[in-house]
């Protein structure tokens, strides 16, 4: 069903039901923007705490203008309008969250902190924040608290307290592109999936200081460093406190603390769940943790022989801090670096080059905080493949049945094929008007190629390609792409088909 269709014959009511749901979520950003207000009152910054006092204002103003404006109908949120606010919801905190940034004084531009907080909520990575090394504490930790948030989702948060009593919550879930149940009601699934992700903040907080204060840095920057760091592993996110990114560190020892986390916040909250509840054979039997594995160390192994034959690094440490880790880094989508943008450029071979912007774009897990295509759509066509090929040298009478396992065993059905092939589809498309549009500002190729796929995959590695002197066009489009690439499609089509129906009315 085209998003045109679904969005037909949709009434005043309705519409105003949508309103009010955007505004509540828009409340609740409001009340996060109190946790980075209280880091600058500890930290005595007393101009990004009135930046944030206006942030607040702002974003509690426009979400009880939209609740008192928009009215709650009693049968809860049809597909049309759960995918409406899921993603007009996005765009109306994009506005909101970048206040904070832009009074701060760090980005060039209104549109460079937009920039900024659409590639936190998506848990892309790249920036165009100016002096990163002397910014405020609390604007850094609001800079990784939306990366954090967003990995789990703002919908998500909302839901912890929204979905009693509210019918159709799961559609507005969807429409956030999650579709896992942990729990029997929604509700308990959004506090799960915040339960799992703050013990994980607890001990990845603890691991990662430890690890900061054995290479030298004093306790309570660490302590922070820990925090920050985390969060950008977590949420798969690639935000870190500098701009040297994790090379700042220079330390294999900080690097390798990073790794588990950054794994772990690729796989789907299902399976962590799976885990937690001792169904732990469910990492190798799981078709997105063998998709994953495959494809990053063939790709990894790709890399490594293009780099040994160009000589780009020495000796087998080099090559496992400065190519293993980049790969993990974008197979995760994560976005951490140990190497810098200029590196990418003009060191590493076309062929790493090409590699790395394929697992770009595979990405890890469905419902995570991942990007990219998904590991259980690329299985999804690979088996589908094998399923035909299998029909083929069958008697004509045998019928072929094709499974998959995603928590328990799957039959493959045809309808969720074309979906999977569909949504990779559009991934390619938006991927294509990237390469297109940044040949044609006048990048190289290999470059254009390597940044579109860190925007289309949601990773936030860079070739240097993003930067605030980039035009203006090139950086809307950015946001499009990270926005529209990271709710999978389905939410923003739905949106843009509402648009659509309202201006031929």
């Amino acid at each position: 069903m085209s998003a045109v269709k679904i969005a037909r014959g949709l009434s005043k009511t309705e519409l105003l039901n949508i309103l009010f749901y955007t505004g509540k979520v828009v409340l609740w950003l409001g009340a996060l923007m109190v946790i980075p207000a209280v880091v600058a009152v500890i930290f005595r910054e007393w101009a990004p705490f009135f930046d944030f006092l206006i942030g607040i204002g702002l974003s509690l103003c426009v979400g009880l203008i939209f609740v008192l404006a928009g009215r709650p109908v009693e049968r809860g949120l049809t597909w049309t309008q759960g995918f409406a606010v899921a993603s007009f919801s996005w765009i109306v905190a994009m506005f909101l969250a970048a206040v904070p940034y832009y009074l701060s004084g760090h980005w060039n531009a209104y549109l460079d902190a937009l920039f900024d907080v659409m590639s936190g909520f998506t848990t892309t990575g790249v920036v165009l924040v100016q002096d990163l090394d002397h910014i405020a504490v609390s604007v850094n930790a609001w800079r990784h608290l939306l990366t954090y948030v967003g990995g789990q989702g703002m919908v998500v948060l909302a839901l912890t307290v929204l979905s009693r009593g509210l019918p159709g919550a799961f559609k507005l879930y969807v429409g956030e592109a999650k579709d896992e149940r942990l729990m029997p009601s929604v509700g308990e699934t959004a506090k799960a999936i915040w339960f799992i992700s703050v013990i994980y903040l607890i001990i990845g907080t603890l691991v990662l200081s430890v690890s900061a204060m054995a290479i030298g840095i004093d306790p309570v920057r660490a302590l922070l460093h820990g925090a920050f760091v985390f969060m950008g592993a977590w949420s798969t996110g690639g935000f870190a406190p500098q701009s040297q990114n994790i090379a700042y560190y220079h330390s294999f020892l900080f690097e390798a603390a990073t790794v588990p986390f950054l794994i772990a916040g690729s796989l789907n909250f299902g399976l962590h769940y799976a885990i937690w509840n001792g169904r732990r054979r469910e990492i190798l039997k799981n078709i997105e943790t063998q998709v994953f594995a495959t494809v990053l160390t063939i790709l990894t192994l790709v890399g490594l022989g293009a780099t040994i034959v160009s000589r780009t690094y020495d000796g087998p440490l080099a090559l496992a801090r400065r190519v293993v880790y980049q790969f993990i880094s974008a197979q995760t989508t994560t976005g951490f670096a140990t190497i810098y943008p200029a590196q990418f450029a003009n060191e590493w071979p076309v062929l790493a080059i090409l590699a790395i912007s394929i697992s770009m774009l595979f990405g890890a897990s469905a419902s995570s905080t991942a990007g990219g295509f998904k590991g259980v759509r690329v299985g999804m066509v690979v088996k589908s493949l094998k399923h035909e090929v299998r029909k083929l040298m069958s008697p004509e009478s045998a019928v072929v049945v094709e499974k998959m396992h995603m928590g328990e065993d799957i039959v493959l059905e045809d309808r969720n094929v074309k979906l999977a092939s569909l949504i990779i589809l559009l991934y390619l498309v938006i991927f294509t008007a990237g390469v297109l549009v940044g040949v044609a500002y006048g990048y190289p190729l290999p470059q254009a190629i390597f940044e579109s796929a860190s925007v289309t995959g949601n990773v936030g590695l860079s070739s240097g390609v993003t930067a605030p002197s980039m035009p203006w066009p090139m950086k809307v489009l950015y946001i499009f792409m990270m926005w529209i690439a990271r709710l999978e499609f389905m939410s923003v089509l739905v949106l843009f088909g509402l648009i659509f129906k309202l201006t031929k009315k």
